[in-house]
């Protein structure tokens, strides 16, 4: 229910700082020096060698001494609470996140119960973790345990556009299908309270609407750019897109039933190995059906999801013989209490999400038949 305890303040929050552009990691001791000189880092071993190596030598040059703890893969309480105890070991003065979205989110967590501060390094602009006051943490199985919520958003992000150039264009991908639900959703929940506890302001609304606007504009062109590993105007705009407006956009204009659908999905395990981003596209085209969106709007968003490999149907998401209890359980567990989806000013029960995940993937088919799409 929208507003259950009639809030009238209006509020928005975001990270301190916000960096962008190619070979930023190189300018890392410039921007970090204010939180400390012994920072714990986060990393695993295949960011190790992507980037690790030149952040390290980057802040070392500067007289940093860089302790490193390999993340174990799962944003979890386990992997935290073992990554805190490293912190603690080490005397470490901050936080450094350098990775995908489960690090960072676990990252956040290390930080906030250290009372350290953070900087995120994202090597994917795969998720619109790097700028939020959250995490979303995972049972050691890769099923959704719950959000957490922080009393400030990161320090600092550091985004080098030259890394995410080099990362596969599939995590370009899946951050598009994460932030094309940032309007989406901010729009359906504009009376509700966001993640900060307050009522959305009239600049993440607009934010929302830009986020979708370079999405549309630039979406495809990036994704080709990212496949040549090229740093181009349209990657820049994507990344942007994908990281700080679509972080800002969800955090402060809120979540409705894309994510929440997202989070059900987690309990099929055929579909754990698809990135965040993935399941959340899908979960965006049932927020439209929810949303009575006319069939020009879900052509709109299927046409530019299918353009960047985005999965729209049972069949792209790897479930082709998927069965109705199943998602059946996914409507449950999108309906569970708390969750977003119950920011959405109208009724909504199992039955409706149940037919709305149904009629997504109907609305796909629909429109590859029409359209003659075939994947490249």
């Amino acid at each position: 229910m929208p507003n259950p305890n009639k809030v009238t303040e209006r509020l928005f929050q975001s990270p301190s700082k916000y960096i962008q552009g190619p070979y930023a990691i190189q300018n890392a001791a410039k921007y970090l020096g204010n939180l400390g000189k012994a920072p714990l880092l986060l990393c695993d071993d295949i960011v190790w060698n992507i980037a690790g190596k030149e952040l390290v030598q980057a802040l070392e040059g500067a007289s940093f001494k860089v302790n490193r703890a390999i993340f174990g893969g799962e944003a979890s309480r386990e992997e935290i609470d073992r990554l805190s105890a490293l912190g603690r070991e080490q005397a470490s003065d901050f936080v450094i996140a350098l990775g995908g979205g489960k690090t960072i989110d676990t990252a956040k967590s290390v930080a906030d119960g250290l009372a350290l501060q953070v900087a995120i390094l994202p090597t994917t602009a795969s998720t619109d973790a790097p700028c939020s006051a959250l995490s979303v943490l995972y049972r050691p199985g890769g099923e959704f345990h719950c959000y957490t919520f922080f009393d400030k958003n990161p320090n600092i992000v550091l985004v080098d556009t030259t890394v995410i150039s080099k990362a596969p264009a599939r995590f370009l991908a899946a951050g598009m299908g994460d932030a094309v639900a940032t309007n989406v959703e901010a729009r359906s929940v504009r009376f509700s309270t966001n993640f900060g506890g307050g009522l959305p302001t009239e600049v993440s609304a607009a934010i929302g609407q830009k986020c979708e606007e370079i999405l549309f504009a630039y979406g495809k062109q990036a994704y080709e750019a990212n496949k040549a590993h090229a740093v181009t105007p349209a990657l820049e705009a994507v990344v942007e897109a994908n990281t700080l407006l679509s972080g800002l956009g969800f955090e402060s204009g809120g979540l409705a039933a894309a994510h929440a659908i997202h989070n059900g999905m987690t309990a099929i395990e055929e579909l754990h190995t698809l990135l965040h981003g993935e399941k959340v596209a899908f979960g965006t085209i049932c927020q439209l059906i929810l949303d009575g969106a006319p069939t020009s709007e879900l052509d709109r968003y299927i046409e530019l999801m299918l353009s960047v490999d985005l999965p729209v149907t049972f069949e792209l998401l790897g479930i082709p013989k998927v069965k109705d209890e199943e998602l059946r359980r996914v409507a449950e567990l999108a309906c569970a209490e708390g969750e977003t989806i119950w920011n959405l000013d109208r009724v909504i029960n199992v039955d409706l999400v149940f037919g709305a995940i149904k009629a997504a993937d109907a609305a796909g088919r629909d429109y590859i038949k029409r359209t003659g799409f075939k994947k490249n």
